[in-house]
Order: C-alpha cells, then sequence, then structure tokens
C-alpha cells in the first residue's frame, strides 16, 4: 500500500483545496497532479501510486473545476466570500492561483525537485501557470494535452454549437456570466454557466492554449514556456479531431522548451486506463533526465 496523507491547500488568494499527498512526509522530489475537466484529484491515482518512491512524492488535489459544479471555501470561512465552482462555474484563469498554492504547499514540504503535471484540461491550466509564473519548478508533464474546443467541434453540429455561443454572449452582455444554460440550450453532461462556455467552446477563451485546429494560429502561450516538457499523447484518444502523431509534430514544431520530449503511448484512449504503468515509466525517465 502507498502512504497517503490527506492535506489541505492554502492558496495565494486564501481559498482552500483538498489534497492528498502520496509517499513520504518529507521528499526530496514532489510532482504536483492537475486534474482534468470536471475531474478530481482521485480520478489518476494508479499513476500516482507508480510515480511515488522513496525520494519522490505526489500531490494529488482537487483545483477549483473539480466534478460538475462544487463550493470553493475562503480561508476566513465567511460565506459571502466563498465561490460557485466546479467544471461548470470555473474560471480558467484562477488555474494560477490553484496550481501556485499547491506548488508552494509542495515546497514547504521540503521538496527542492518540482514537477507539475497535467491531465487533459489540466495540461492547459498546467501551460497557463507556467506562462503566468513558473518559477520554482523543474518541468512540466502534459498527458493528454488535447482541444476542448476541437473535441466538442468532433461532438457536435456546428448550429447546436452556433445556438449555445449565442445565449451565453446574450447572458454575459445581460450581467449573467454564472448563470448556467438551460438543458435546452446545452445540456449533461458539459453544463457550464456562460462564462465557462465561452471560455472552452468559443475558441478564443485563455484556455484555448493548444491550436493545432488552427495552422494559421501562433500559440503565443505554449512558446512563452521555456521549461522542459513532456508530452504524451493517447494514440486512441477519443477527443482527438487528428491522429495523435500529427498533434505530436504540432507540438514538436511550436514549442520553445529548452528540453522537450513527445511520445504516443499506442492503444490508450483519453483516460489512459490499462496504460498506467507506461505513463508512470515515461515520467520517470523524463525525471533522472
Amino acid at each position: 500500500m502507498t502512504p497517503a496523507h490527506v492535506v489541505e491547500i492554502v492558496t495565494p488568494k486564501k481559498y482552500l483545496l483538498n489534497g492528498l499527498w502520496l509517499g513520504p512526509k518529507r521528499s526530496k522530489r514532489c510532482i504536483v497532479w492537475v486534474h482534468g475537466l470536471g475531474s478530481s484529484m482521485f480520478s489518476k491515482l494508479k499513476i500516482a501510486k507508480q510515480s511515488v518512491d522513496n525520494k519522490t512524492a505526489v500531490l494529488a488535489f482537487n483545483n477549483r473545476g473539480h466534478d460538475k459544479v462544487t463550493y470553493l471555501p475562503h480561508k476566513s470561512h465567511v460565506y459571502r466570500r466563498a465561490l460557485r465552482a466546479g467544471a461548470a462555474h470555473e474560471r480558467f484563469t484562477d488555474c494560477v492561483d490553484d496550481i501556485q498554492g499547491a506548488v508552494n504547499f509542495a515546497r514547504r514540504q521540503g521538496a527542492k525537485e518540482i514537477y507539475v503535471a497535467g491531465h487533459s484540461t489540466g495540461c492547459q491550466k498546467s501551460v497557463f501557470w507556467a506562462h503566468k509564473k513558473g518559477r520554482g519548478v523543474r518541468g512540466l508533464v502534459l498527458l493528454g494535452p488535447v482541444s476542448d474546443y476541437a473535441a466538442l467541434r468532433l461532438e457536435y453540429d456546428k448550429k447546436k454549437v452556433a445556438r449555445a455561443l449565442t445565449y451565453a454572449r446574450r447572458a454575459l452582455r445581460r450581467g449573467r456570466a454564472k448563470e448556467l444554460l438551460p438543458p435546452s440550450v446545452w445540456g449533461w453532461p458539459w453544463i457550464a454557466d456562460a462564462q465557462r462556455f465561452m471560455s472552452l467552446y468559443s475558441g478564443r477563451g485563455p484556455e484555448e492554449i493548444f491550436t493545432y485546429w488552427d495552422p494559421k494560429r501562433n500559440p503565443r502561450v505554449l512558446k512563452s514556456v521555456r521549461l522542459p516538457a513532456l508530452v504524451l499523447l493517447a494514440g486512441r484518444d477519443e477527443f482527438g479531431d487528428r491522429p495523435a502523431k500529427e498533434i505530436v509534430k504540432w507540438f514538436e514544431v511550436n514549442n520553445r522548451s529548452r528540453d522537450f520530449r513527445a511520445m504516443v503511448i499506442a492503444g490508450a484512449r483519453h483516460g489512459f486506463k490499462g496504460y498506467e504503468r507506461d505513463v508512470a515509466r515515461a515520467i520517470r525517465r523524463f525525471i533522472a533526465r
């Protein structure tokens, strides 16, 4: 069994996040794990378990985009300072506060070597944090970095998406940014309020970082990051609108990392279920470099 400790992270803006510290309490190295859209700290524990050793811990935590709708408490415990959160309500740019809080926590635990690893939309958050902050960590791991906008176009027809965007824009103009889009416009499982829908699916939001779907777009945020990076694509990713090897080539052309590696894990789907050992092995090799 892997030792695990329940922890509470206080972000720089004083919001409280729950987490699990897996591995030795005082470790030389820590991997900060950033989960994807609507997921949670429990989503990739098999990978985390296989990444832990006597010198390496993994900090898996609930960022404010966990699950669909949730409540984000403030350190003061004053209710009016709490936020609506979850995948339906989070504001993407707040990911900087969440990840910085986790990195600070790992540093206070004594970790000298810190890596930030994201899965799915957690990849966009990790890159955006590195663009805004990016100091004090050794590198990034991006697991399944696909565009949410491109994935949406793959799954839904243009008319449905256009109607939802029109509704969301109107709600924003009327000051109803936190109003959930009604089921008649956009329903389960991808429920979202107006600002979250625009951020995810307009193709112009701050989280649209992996713009491989538009050859004319200059991915400035990605290019601003110089940290060593490992990109792992799933060979059978159901949210990819093109072969994984093409997305790898896009990353190879557009990254400005000091040390960049990318690979496709053949046979894996977006969640990498059944391929956790391969992922953990690739991460260990990256860290060993």
